[in-house]
């Protein structure tokens, strides 16, 4: 799909929608002010000015309007990892992140996304910046429509799963790794050929450590990888990728919680050992391992917990 974005000023604007007002459409998205759909393109106006057309007339109905945008520059940032590629925020990118790893209820998931140059302005337009700025609830928003759009890959690796895994002596580093892989390679094979100019991960181990954990694997992704910290803020594929990982984190602590009876808390502080005591309490020690990363130091302190309740 070509994709091609505009900046009009206010009276530009006007002009955009009255030209386009007997193909309107209604598209409840952040931002938008305006949407039309013709039988080859589509047209999505936002308040920042910018406009986006998408399908075969994208070209066509561009040009009527004046010239495209060009490329984002960088974020600036400070991170860690490797020496990056000047101008990488408007190259097509492969970005992929987790989630759900500090928490003691609720799975870790992953999620791969590839953002082509022509679809930046889309994506930052749909809401997208590093997660971290996000809430939840917006976060909830946009992710239908990044995941409408945007080639990608999320898993969910359940507790249960989790738990077994880490029994056996899996670290956390090792888990991340093999998902990160395996998110990676589906977006790839989605991509059908096509290749990005690169493709960045969100740095949680030393490249070397990466591959190491992953050496088994039958199908490696290797070329033309990057790892480096904060990178949400260096690529927006990136920062889709953290956006619908999160999401799918949300929606399995949505089912978990309806499980316990209870609004499951994110996080591993003294409020996690709480309810994971009252857990205890009201089921049993099995019930509360398939909720959680059972190896967390949180296990003990509920229990303890529940032990001075009950006495």
């Amino acid at each position: 799909m070509s994709n091609q974005v505009i900046v009009v000023d206010e009276l530009g604007l006007k002009k955009v929608m009255s030209h386009y007002a007997s193909s309107k459409v209604v598209r409840n998205a952040p931002g938008v002010v305006f949407a039309a759909k013709l039988t080859d393109t589509a047209i999505t106006a936002y308040k920042s000015g910018k406009v986006l057309f998408q399908g075969a007339g994208a070209n066509r109905e561009a040009a009527r309007w004046g010239k495209t945008q060009g490329k984002a520059t960088p974020a600036k940032t400070t991170t860690k990892g490797d020496t990056l590629p000047d101008g990488l925020a408007g190259l097509s990118v492969v970005g992929s992140d987790e989630t759900g790893t500090g928490d003691f209820f609720g799975p870790v998931t992953v999620a791969a996304c590839f953002v082509r140059a022509e679809q930046v302005e889309l994506v930052r337009e749909l809401g997208v910046k590093d997660s971290k700025q996000l809430t939840d609830d917006l976060m909830r928003q946009i992710a239908p429509d990044l995941k409408a759009v945007l080639i990608h890959s999320v898993l969910t690796l359940k507790n249960e799963k989790y738990n077994e895994i880490q029994a056996r002596g899996w670290s956390q580093g090792k888990i991340k790794a093999l998902l990160h892989n395996q998110a990676l390679k589906h977006v790839l094979r989605k991509m059908d050929g096509e290749k990005p100019d690169y493709i960045l991960i969100d740095q949680f181990a030393e490249r070397g450590i990466y591959y190491n954990h992953i050496k088994n694997e039958k199908e490696i992704v290797r070329e033309n990888v990057l790892f480096s910290t904060k990178a949400e803020g260096l690529h927006l594929s990136v920062a889709a990728a953290s956006i619908i990982a999160r999401v799918a984190f949300l929606k399995e602590m949505d089912k978990l919680s309806a499980i316990a009876g209870m609004t499951l808390p994110k996080g591993a502080g003294p409020k996690v050992d709480e309810v994971a005591a009252r857990i205890l309490l009201k089921n049993d020690e099995e019930t509360l391992k398939s909720l959680t990363k059972w190896h967390f130091a949180n296990a003990g302190k509920a229990k303890a917990i529940a032990a001075k309740k009950r006495n």
